[in-house]
């Protein structure tokens, strides 16, 4: 079986947790991560000024694709910027049409209402975010730490990163891979 592929589009703003444990994860879970950079392959300077280079463009990962997930890290700027990218909203888009999961987390969901994907769907956001998500009734309200609601999974905030990423391994490739994964990273449980 060919091995599952996930997309991480890393926009300048990013919060750094939101964006290393996910990709993290999900590559001990044997996941091919491609992160691929919103305006090019240079680094990206994060929310917190920690910079990380991605592996591509967002222009070629595109080419690449389809991918069996698209992940959105969160972080205020870096959620603003997915939500302005033509190129994300096409993205996501077609990941819906397809049927493939895409995964948000903190203020990352808020590109979803910004490109009106998964409409109808239960989420959650960072408490920062909420009203923003909550504008128009689009979508229901969930203060859980993880919410998967069909193929959309959103998430809280960085304290929240490592339970979306094993959400994430959990959806793509079953629990006990992401049993696997997480058993030996001694998390509180």
């Amino acid at each position: 079986m060919a091995s599952k592929r996930a997309l991480v589009i890393l926009a300048k703003g990013a919060e750094e947790m939101e964006t290393v444990i996910p990709v993290d994860i999900m590559r001990r879970a044997g996941i091919k991560v491609t992160v691929a950079g919103l305006a090019g392959k240079d680094p990206v300077q994060c929310s917190r000024d920690v910079m990380i280079c991605p592996d591509t463009s967002l222009e070629d990962a595109k080419k690449q694709g389809p991918y069996d997930v698209v992940v959105l890290p969160g972080g205020n700027l870096g959620a603003q910027n997915l939500s302005e990218s033509p190129v994300v909203k096409e993205i996501l888009k077609e990941q819906e049409s397809r049927k493939g999961l895409i995964a948000a987390i903190c203020a990352g969901p808020t590109a979803l209402l910004a490109h009106e994907i998964g409409f109808g769907s239960k989420v959650t956001t960072h408490p920062g975010a909420k009203d923003k998500m909550m504008n128009g009734s689009h979508y229901s309200y969930s203060e859980s730490r993880v919410e998967k609601d069909g193929l959309i999974l959103t998430s809280r905030g960085p304290g929240t990163s490592f339970e979306f990423a094993l959400a994430i391994v959990e959806a793509l490739s079953g629990k006990e891979a992401a049993d696997q994964v997480k058993a030996p990273l001694i998390l509180k449980d």
